[in-house]
C-alpha cells in the first residue's frame, strides 16, 4: 500500500533533459535504490529499448529494479504513445506479460482512461496478473471508469494550461465521489502543477508521487538534484501540509 509517496523515475524524459534521468535497467535500479532509501514506497518507471525509446517490453527494467529494491512495488506505464497510437499492438505487448517470470512482471501498470480501448487494456493488464492504476486527467474522463475494475485511481493534472491545479484536482475527486467510484486514490501533477499538488495531497491525506518524470525543479524552483532528493523534499512538503489539518 502507498501511504505517502511513489517515485516516478523517468517518464518520457531524455538524459539531455537532466543528468539524473535514468534510462538503462542499471540506471533505473540505481535511481530506484536511492529513491526508496529516501522514503519512496513504490516505483514507477518507463522502460526503454536499445535505442532509448519507451517500450512495453518491460522485463529487464522491472527485474533490475526489483533486485535492487526487494519488496518495493514496481509499476510501469501503458501509455498509448508507446506503441505509436496502435491500441491493438499495445494489447499484444501487454498480453505477453503473462509469460514473464515473476521477477520480470510489474506489480502494477497505469492505464489512462481517456485512451482508446481503455477497458480492454485494463482487462489485459489484470489478466497478466498485474494491478491496474487508472489515470484520470479530467473530471469528464472519470465517467469512463464505470464498470471497469481497477485497483487504484491516479488523479493526474498534466495539462500545463491549467491555471488552478488544486481546483482541477478537486473537480475530479468530486466527480469520482458523485459517480460512486470507490478505491484507493493517488493525487499528483506535472510541471507547474507538481508541487502545489504534493501539498494538496498532504492536506487531503492522499498519497502522491514525485520524480524527474513530473518535475525537474524542487519546491523552491531550483534545479532538482536527482530523484532521491525530490522524494526527500516531497515527503517534507507533504508531511507539513498534512500537519496543518
Amino acid at each position: 500500500m502507498i501511504r505517502r509517496i511513489k517515485v516516478c523515475l523517468n517518464g518520457g524524459r531524455r538524459p539531455g533533459d537532466h543528468p539524473g534521468v535514468p534510462v538503462t535497467p542499471a540506471q533505473l535500479a540505481e535511481a530506484a535504490t536511492g529513491a526508496v532509501a529516501a522514503g519512496a514506497e513504490a516505483v514507477h518507471l518507463h522502460p526503454r529499448d536499445a535505442t532509448g525509446a519507451e517500450t512495453l517490453d518491460v522485463g529487464a527494467a522491472v527485474a533490475a529494479v526489483r533486485a535492487s529494491c526487494p519488496g518495493t512495488p514496481v509499476g510501469v506505464s501503458t501509455g498509448l504513445w508507446i506503441t505509436g497510437g496502435d491500441a491493438r499492438l499495445r494489447l499484444e505487448r501487454i498480453h505477453a506479460w503473462a509469460g514473464l517470470p515473476p521477477e520480470q512482471r510489474p506489480d502494477m501498470a497505469s492505464v489512462n482512461v481517456h485512451e482508446e480501448r481503455f477497458a480492454d487494456t485494463a482487462a489485459a493488464v489484470r489478466e497478466a496478473g498485474v494491478a491496474v492504476e487508472a489515470g484520470v486527467w479530467t473530471a469528464g474522463a472519470a465517467s469512463v471508469l464505470g464498470g471497469v475494475p481497477v485497483d487504484r485511481i491516479l488523479i493526474e493534472i498534466v495539462d500545463p494550461a491549467v491555471a488552478d491545479a488544486e481546483r482541477a484536482a478537486d473537480q475530479i475527486l468530486d466527480r469520482l465521489d458523485r459517480l460512486g467510484v470507490a478505491g484507493p486514490r493517488l493525487l499528483h501533477g506535472e510541471e507547474e502543477a507538481c508541487w502545489p499538488l504534493v501539498r494538496h495531497a498532504g492536506r487531503l491525506g492522499l498519497p502522491t508521487r514525485i520524480g524527474l518524470e513530473d518535475t525537474l525543479v524542487d519546491e523552491t524552483g531550483a534545479p532538482a538534484v536527482d530523484n532521491a532528493d525530490l522524494v526527500r523534499r516531497a515527503l517534507r512538503v507533504w508531511t507539513l501540509a498534512a500537519q496543518v489539518q
